[in-house]
């Protein structure tokens, strides 16, 4: 079987988010959603996960259509069930009840096995100042990287 570098990443979660703790999810697909993630048709941007009925959804996630699929194609931005142990979806429940807590995909990838995964931390949400000083640290290493090469 081919190495598929799928690897489908939330950079804006990191920028807007502080994360706290990382969990690896599976994803519930359906056959045309999981070719589309495998040929790399995906999108984490504006998504994030919630609660319902004490199972944990992932929201707004974009997958492509299939451009195979036929009448069986499947709804892009559609709700997807994601697949916790009991302890980790009981944690998590209980960390986003707490003010400031929420939950956010940060990456989209295919395992060795062939299975979608979604890596989510639970996030709090950073203040303009804080964003304001992630930006000058990005900045800062980057001027010491072009500096240290000349």
């Amino acid at each position: 079987m081919k190495q598929n570098p799928v690897n489908i990443r939330n950079k804006r979660a990191t920028f807007d988010f502080e994360l706290v703790e990382t969990y690896t999810a599976g994803i519930v697909l359906t056959g045309t959603e999981i070719k589309s993630v495998r040929l790399g048709k995906a999108s984490l941007v504006d998504s994030y996960c919630l609660f319902e009925n004490g199972e944990l959804w992932v929201r707004n996630m974009y997958i492509a259509e299939y451009f195979y699929g036929t009448y069986n194609n499947h709804n892009p931005r559609r709700d997807r069930k994601l697949l916790l142990n009991k302890s980790e979806l009981r944690k998590l429940m209980r960390a986003t009840k707490e003010p400031g807590y929420t939950i956010v995909p940060t990456k989209l990838f295919i395992n060795e096995k062939g299975l979608a995964k979604l890596n989510i931390a639970l996030a709090r949400g950073k203040k303009q100042y804080d964003k304001r000083q992630s930006i000058r640290e990005k900045e800062d290493k980057r001027a010491m990287d072009r500096a240290f090469k000349k």
